[in-house]
């Protein structure tokens, strides 16, 4: 949306300048009276705000007008309270002096939020339903962050115009300015012809504004358009096809949103989650498979084994994993059907032995047995006494028969 760029050279007759029974308003003029401003340039941006004063509907009950001044101070010259009849605010009016240095829009912005939108200072409550409207008027760029403040003004209820003159920036009046931006930012090239701009303004407040009345239909956003109006819906919402109600957009239909594995709708907008086991990457939106057997991720009392995003504990050598699947028990080694011992299984800890029972002997491959050979054995020693004996026993025996002889031989 462009600015409106007003040439206004051309002549307006007087009829454009008398008063109008416009809607009433709480209206705060914000003027720049910045170096840049030559004194009869200030002059007649005070013509062009008692010309403004002349169109319109001023009142106690009506329109209530304050005046506030700026460059790199803030100086409201008369809050909402002051003056109800436009001959004692045109004449203070023409006792406003320029502050010279700076250009603090924002400042100036937030000073009218602060101090002068006050119901001690003659903004009329909330439930009186009175439109809240500022008009800057500026040559220069603001030297301060002018965006936010303007935001949070716009936020509140306030209607913003900027009217730009000369060197003045238009990206700056447009940040400033209230939607449509059409209808709130005003160029002119000089002072000379600001005056002229009255009556656009009066125009603008004399006619009939159904958004700042309340009397639409729109169920979030009503958007003024010359006279009538358009619904609109928040950031989030879509506007149904009875053009006044809004429903919420399923910003995680397929195609509106860019998570990788879970999306989940919050209030208009959308949030990205990750399956168990998977954690968001810093860009928010895609996931990346846990270390789930990291330090502190697991309960697994000895060994964590990961398992595609996921992770099962196991046990030591020689422990069994007890029915909980966390922590472990020492395991009976050698109990039937965990051993592969011919006999006898000797529990070692973690492990064991094999041996055999009474009478056999372990084989080398450590686990069968086989039976022990001792009655028909004899050692070396043994053989060895025993021949000795044998040998004895024949000479024992052959001189027993050689006597037996020879006492025979002598009886015969």
């Amino acid at each position: 949306i462009t600015a409106s760029f007003v040439n206004l050279y051309s002549y307006y007759p007087k009829k454009y300048y008398t008063a109008c029974k416009n809607r009433p308003l709480d209206l705060v003029f914000i003027i720049d009276s910045s170096r840049s401003v030559r004194p009869e340039e200030f002059e007649k941006v005070k013509i062009f705000l008692s010309k403004m004063i002349d169109t319109l509907d001023v009142g106690e009950r009506t329109t209530r007008v304050a005046v506030m001044n700026y460059a790199s101070t803030v100086k409201v010259e008369f809050p909402l309270r002051t003056y109800f009849d436009k001959a004692s605010m045109k004449e203070a009016v023409s006792h406003i002096g320029p502050l010279s240095t700076g250009t603090m829009t924002g400042l100036a912005i937030q000073t009218a939020m602060d101090e002068v939108f006050t119901e001690e200072m003659g903004t009329r409550p909330a439930t009186f339903n009175i439109p809240k409207v500022v008009i800057v008027v500026t040559d220069g760029r603001p030297q301060d962050q002018v965006q936010d403040v303007a935001a949070s003004a716009r936020t509140a209820g306030i209607e913003i115009y900027a009217v730009g003159v000369d060197r003045a920036d238009m990206q700056s009046l447009r940040i400033m300015a209230s939607e449509p931006l059409d209808e709130h930012v005003f160029y002119v090239e000089t002072y000379g012809v600001i005056e002229k701009l009255t009556a656009k303004f009066r125009e603008t407040f004399c006619a009939a504004n159904v958004c700042a009345l309340g009397t639409h239909d729109c169920e979030q956003v009503c958007v003024s358009n010359r006279g009538s109006y358009l619904c609109d819906c928040h950031e989030g919402y879509t506007l149904n096809p009875d053009k006044r109600t809004c429903s919420a957009v399923d910003t995680c239909a397929p195609g509106r949103h860019e998570c990788d594995q879970i999306c989940v709708s919050n209030n208009g907008s959308y949030v990205c989650e990750c399956y168990e086991g998977y954690t968001l990457n810093p860009d928010k939106k895609t996931c990346s498979v846990m270390d789930m057997c990291a330090p502190g991720r697991h309960d697994c009392a000895q060994v964590c084994l990961s398992n595609d995003g996921s992770y099962s504990c196991d046990c030591y050598e020689g422990y069994t994993l007890n029915p909980d699947k966390k922590t472990c028990s020492g395991a009976d080694v050698c109990a039937p059907g965990t051993h592969d011992c011919e006999q006898v299984c000797v529990s070692n800890g973690r492990s064991y032995t094999c041996d055999c029972y009474e009478g056999f002997t372990l084989n080398p491959d450590e686990k069968t047995c086989s039976r022990a050979i001792t009655s028909s054995l004899v050692t070396t020693e043994e053989s060895c006494k025993c021949e000795a004996i044998a040998a004895l026993q024949d000479s024992v025996t052959s001189r027993l028969e050689a006597l037996s002889t020879k006492y025979i031989l002598f009886l015969t």
